[in-house]
């Protein structure tokens, strides 16, 4: 065989195995389901931070909240036909799942609707039948939203005009630790037994 046909096949032989060795990375990473972190130059996540909002019972509230519990955050909103019900069902089976450490796990709820989503809103909507029990729900001025979206890195945008308007919004759930700092994200797609999984794992690391 000529040199020069040995150096091409060589060369398509490595670029195969890299696309291999890159393939496994994702379908592992893609199996542990969650999301690697996003890093900052200094080596620490850049999701989380400080925030201020109004709960559900009309009390403002800040990211010391997430304090001493293992809290799983995502954004969303009372009108939403399918994916924030579908992920509240979905917590509510994971914290099945994880039995007796399920206690020390808290869900929070932030709308991206504050335009709809009041405090009594919220209330009225996390009480419903097949939802999680003590589940948080966040809400507060558009500027307030706006900026607890934009330390989460979470999307949201408002999608038609008059009272049928609806919103796109990320799916990710947050796990944050009990020092309030990001740990992983969950993808909503997930499934109850792999996600209590993800985080059993998660606690177990600290």
């Amino acid at each position: 065989m000529p040199r020069r046909s040995i150096l091409l096949f060589a060369g398509a032989c490595i670029a195969v195995a890299a696309a291999l060795a890159i393939t496994t990375i994702v379908v592992v990473n893609q199996r542990e389901g969650a999301i690697p972190p996003l890093e900052t130059s200094t080596g620490q996540p850049s999701v989380g931070g400080p925030f201020q909002l109004v709960n559900q019972d009309g009390q403002t509230v800040d990211q010391t909240m997430l304090d001493g519990k293992w809290s799983l955050v995502f954004f969303g909103f009372t009108y939403c036909p399918d994916f924030c019900p579908t992920t509240l069902t979905a917590l509510e089976a994971t914290k099945q799942q994880m039995g007796a450490k399920a206690k020390d796990v808290q869900i929070v709820f932030v709308s991206v609707d504050p335009e709809r989503d009041t405090p009594q809103a919220l209330k009225d909507y996390l009480s419903s039948d097949g939802f999680p029990q003590g589940v948080i729900g966040l809400t507060g001025a558009p500027e307030q939203v706006k900026a607890a979206a934009d330390v989460y890195r979470a999307y949201f945008q408002k999608v038609g005009e008059g009272e049928g308007y609806t919103m796109n919004h990320s799916l990710t759930v947050y796990l944050m630790g009990p020092d309030g700092k990001f740990r992983t994200a969950l993808a909503h797609d997930l499934g109850p037994e792999r996600a209590a999984q993800v985080i059993e794992r998660t606690m177990a690391r600290g």
